[in-house]
C-alpha cells in the first residue's frame, strides 16, 4: 500500500520530535561509544532489516534520526513508507562512521518499529473491509506527542485521516450541550448549542454531532449536522441509521469496533468507521540493524 510521502523534511514539528527522542537517549552522551574513539574512524555499512512481514512506516523518520546524529551519514532507502515488506527484507542501508551509526540506531529503529506496527494493523482493517464502501479511520487516542507520526502511519496502512486535533472540526458531544443547558430537554439543549455554533463559526466549518440513540439522528438532521457520529451502535442499528439519513449527511460508526467485528460494520455501507485499535496498544514490528 504505497502513499504519497508526508513532508517530513523541513517540518519543525518533526524536528522537535526527533530532538526530544535523541535527547532522551543521547542527552548525557554514549559512554560506551565515546570511550572507544577508534569507532569514529571506522567506516561501516549497516542494513535495516525487517524480521517479519509488515506494512512499512517510519522509514523517513529513521533517515532523519541518522542524519541528525551525523549529517555525513549516507542513508539509502530501498523501499518507501507504505510498502508491503516480506520477512527478512532489507529496507535501507546506512554508510558512514560506525560511532554515529551506533548512536542513532536505537532511536531510528524505535520509530520504525512502532510506526510500522500501526501501519500493519491498519492494513489488516483495510483488508477486512475489502469489497465494502467503508473506510477505516483513526481517533485522537494516540501516544502523546506522536500523533502526527501515528496519523501518518495510519495513512501508510491504507487508512483515512480523521480530524487531527480539537481545532480541526467541531465535534459536538452530549456533554457539550448538556453542560450548556443542564435543565433543558435534550432537544432544546442541542438546538441551543447548534444555534450558538452556527452564529459563531465560519460558513466553511463543518459540524459533527455524536448520537447514541436512533431518536437523536432526526434531531441532528433537523439542526443542521454535516456529519453524524453513531456511537456504540450495533450493525443493525447502523443500517437503520442509514435508512433514516438517506445520504443527506456523512455517517461515521465508532465505539467497540475491532478487527473481528469491523467487517460486519462495513457490510452496512456506513462510509466511515473509526477505531482506536489501530493506534493504541499495537505490537511493534521486529526490525534490526545488521552490520
Amino acid at each position: 500500500m504505497k502513499t504519497a510521502s508526508f513532508p517530513f523534511f523541513y517540518n519543525p514539528a518533526i524536528a522537535k520530535i526527533i530532538e526530544n527522542a535523541l535527547l532522551e537517549d543521547l542527552g548525557t552522551g554514549d559512554v560506551t561509544t565515546d570511550n572507544l574513539p577508534e569507532l569514529s574512524q571506522i567506516q561501516a555499512k549497516a542494513e535495516l532489516c525487517v524480521r517479519e512481514a509488515c506494512t512499512l512506516s517510519g522509514l523517513s523518520m529513521s533517515e532523519l534520526c541518522f542524519k541528525r546524529v551525523d549529517s555525513q551519514l549516507e542513508f539509502h532507502p530501498l523501499l518507501q513508507d507504505g510498502s508491503s515488506v516480506k520477512a527478512n527484507e532489507v529496507v535501507a542501508t546506512v554508510y558512514g562512521s560506525m560511532a554515529s551509526i551506533l548512536k542513532a540506531e536505537r532511536t531510528a529503529l524505535n520509530f520504525m518499529q512502532h510506526l510500522s506496527g500501526i501501519a500493519t494493523e491498519t492494513h489488516r482493517y483495510v483488508e477486512a473491509l475489502a469489497g465494502t464502501p467503508s473506510k477505516i479511520t483513526n481517533t485522537r487516542k494516540t501516544t502523546p506527542g506522536l500523533r502526527l507520526l501515528e496519523r501518518e502511519a495510519v495513512l501508510h496502512g491504507g487508512g483515512s485521516p480523521h480530524r487531527y486535533n480539537l481545532g480541526s472540526c467541531v465535534m459536538l458531544k452530549d456533554n457539550h450541550w448538556k453542560a450548556l443547558a443542564p435543565n433543558a430537554s435534550g432537544e432544546d439543549a442541542l438546538k441551543q448549542a447548534m444555534a450558538t455554533l452556527r452564529q459563531r463559526l465560519s460558513h466553511t466549518s463543518k459540524i459533527e454531532i455524536e448520537v447514541d440513540t436512533l431518536d437523536q439522528i432526526a434531531l441532528a438532521l433537523e439542526f443542521g449536522a454535516d456529519i453524524i457520529l453513531l456511537d456504540n451502535m450495533s450493525p443493525n442499528q447502523i443500517r437503520e441509521a442509514m435508512s433514516i439519513v438517506k445520504g443527506k449527511v456523512i455517517l461515521e460508526a465508532s465505539g467497540g469496533i475491532n478487527l473481528q467485528t469491523v467487517r460486519s460494520y462495513g457490510e452496512t455501507g456506513v462510509p466511515y468507521i473509526s477505531t482506536s485499535k489501530i493506534t493504541l496498544g499495537v505490537p511493534a514490528i521486529d526490525i534490526g540493524l545488521d552490520l
